[in-house]
């Protein structure tokens, strides 16, 4: 069987790019806090990898970070902004590392489509004379939707807010030169969802604000984040990085999208009953969610897993688990939450993907029917 991976949101497949970086970072030996040559060549090959995801974002060397990931990221600007003494706001769609990391954050809710509701972020702000923070991402790693950031941005511009922006499902479905662009003091990236290696993130200082360093030690990364740098991990980062944005200025996020609508035009024939989830949204071109009224999504993972297709439900992030998704109460869908999956696209898709998952979900939609639905009087 040939297995369909549907599953990019929770990471994309390692780019040829990213894995010949990785390969020839591991035969530089240095270590780049070292002084030596050894130490200096591993030096070079980090700051040219800073260089290069600082310019693809449109700022300068200095406000990348290099961290283990996205959810690091995202803990030390909400450590940094919790630090501060600022009250928290966070969108109630928010994904765990940012809710767990902030669990006083006060939640500002959000629409059927999961868009943030900007009258009620701007009534929290308003409502408090205390400095407050603001976390919204900018992509719905679950839905695809997309936040309105730079008019939260310019919210928090007015109420002298702090803004931190999950941006790690940006890298090839987002134009990444529109990151400095945003407004947000801080943002945060991952290698591994831009089809780099597990193991590397990014925290970018937009603004120039520095949260302070949550992992403290010999004071790499100019004393923002210590530990030594993973270079093979951080060098594939910058390469998958920079793959990633020529391949979607080239077309390939169209493309996707054009796979994606495929999908949703098959459904409406194959599988009427089924319902697209925040279809009224701009959302990311690989990304749709679905809901089957009736069927558990552990079982419509499951099942679909077995035909070969892989998809998920909800975030990767629970071990394993499958859980009805915070993400989806939020956005008020009652029963529905419990019996949704997301189809996540990734960048090197087959052409018969609509296909392939059209089939497979066709088929467990009318055997799952039989099992959920009562039969006939």
């Amino acid at each position: 069987m040939i297995r369909l991976h549907l599953d990019a949101n929770a990471t994309e497949p390692l780019r040829p790019e990213a894995r010949a970086a990785v390969l020839a970072a591991l035969d530089v030996s240095g270590n780049p806090s070292s002084v030596h040559a050894a130490g200096r060549a591993a030096r070079r090959l980090l700051e040219d990898a800073r260089e290069r995801l600082a310019g693809l974002a449109g700022l300068s060397p200095a406000t990348v970070v290099f961290t283990s990931g996205g959810t690091e990221a995202n803990a030390t600007a909400l450590a940094g902004l919790r630090a501060e003494g600022r009250r928290m706001l966070a969108g109630a769609t928010e994904h765990d590392s940012v809710l767990r990391a902030a669990p006083e954050a006060e939640r500002i809710p959000v629409d059927r489509d999961g868009v943030i509701d900007l009258g009620a972020l701007e009534a929290a702000l308003a409502g408090d004379a205390r400095p407050a923070a603001v976390a919204v991402m900018l992509a719905n790693n679950e839905t695809g939707t997309l936040q309105p950031v730079a008019a939260v941005a310019a919210l928090c511009r007015r109420f002298r807010a702090r803004l931190h922006v999950d941006a790690v499902q940006a890298p090839g479905r987002l134009p990444l030169g529109d990151l400095g662009a945003l407004g947000a003091d801080t943002l945060a990236l991952s290698a591994h969802k831009a089809g780099g290696p597990k193991g590397a993130g990014a925290l970018l200082l937009a603004s120039g604000w520095w949260p302070g360093p949550l992992i403290r030690g010999g004071g790499q990364e100019r004393g923002m984040r210590a530990g030594t740098e993973p270079l093979p991990a951080i060098a594939g980062f910058a390469a998958a990085a920079a793959a990633a944005e020529a391949w979607r200025a080239a077309g390939g996020a169209a493309r996707l999208a054009a796979l994606r609508d495929a999908i949703l035009a098959g459904l409406a024939e194959r599988v009427p009953r089924a319902v697209p989830l925040a279809l009224g949204a701009a959302r990311l071109p690989n990304t749709l969610a679905l809901a089957l009224p009736g069927v558990p999504a552990a079982t419509q993972v499951m099942a679909l897993d077995l035909a070969g297709v892989e998809v998920s439900a909800g975030a990767a992030c629970s071990s394993g688990k499958v859980a009805e998704s915070h993400v989806l109460r939020a956005m008020g869908l009652g029963p529905l939450a419990g019996c949704a999956i997301r189809v996540s696209l990734p960048w090197d898709a087959p052409d018969d993907a609509p296909a392939r998952f059209l089939a497979a979900y066709a088929a467990m939609a009318a055997r799952l029917a039989r099992t959920v639905e009562p039969a006939p009087a």
